[in-house]
């Protein structure tokens, strides 16, 4: 079952059809819409301020989701994926966004709808990310436009409550 630590009189609340896998950590002031997924050794720590995550949102394996107390939370809007070891630290990501595999986006950075942040690309802190755009790069920089690549925005966020549902057949078959 995963951690999920109250803290400063929060609860983590957790939308319906969410699947939280047995080593997750959610802790404190965490919102989540439905049909959410988070991954083995993730951690989504609302301690120091808060995390609001849309509709289908996935955070994979290692992902960390923080922010920096009294300054910057964290807004997540529907169909984002955070891939695995990504770290995300009080910003703004708007719907239908793939943050890459150890990518870090930075305290007060915006990534605009539709967009994809590259494997390992640095958003440094205040950056805005236009909507339908790539970047990559440390510090990450404009790429080009997302174009073709966004339907693999919509097929990554559809595939994460396809796994989970793996996972509940499983342990309902071993009952």
């Amino acid at each position: 079952m995963a951690l999920i630590v109250p803290v400063r009189g929060f609860t983590p609340k957790i939308g319906k059809n969410c699947f939280l896998a047995p080593n997750a950590t959610i802790i404190g002031d965490v919102e989540m819409g439905e049909e959410c997924t988070i991954w083995f050794n993730a951690v989504v720590r609302g301690d120091v301020n808060s995390i609001r995550m849309g509709n289908r949102c996935n955070v994979q394996d290692g992902a960390v989701i923080h922010c920096t107390y009294q300054k910057s939370k964290v807004v997540m809007g529907n169909n984002v994926s955070v891939a695995h070891n990504a770290i995300i630290h009080g910003c703004t990501i708007e719907d239908n966004v793939l943050v890459g595999m150890g990518a870090i986006i930075m305290d007060n950075a915006y990534i605009g709808t539709g967009s994809i942040i590259a494997a390992g690309a640095v958003v440094l802190a205040g950056t805005r990310v236009e909507p339908h755009s790539i970047w990559a790069g440390n510090p990450a920089k404009f790429l080009k436009s997302v174009g073709e690549k966004a339907s693999e925005i919509e097929r990554i966020a559809g595939n994460y409550p396809m796994y989970a549902s793996w996972f509940e057949q499983n342990s309902e078959a071993s009952s």
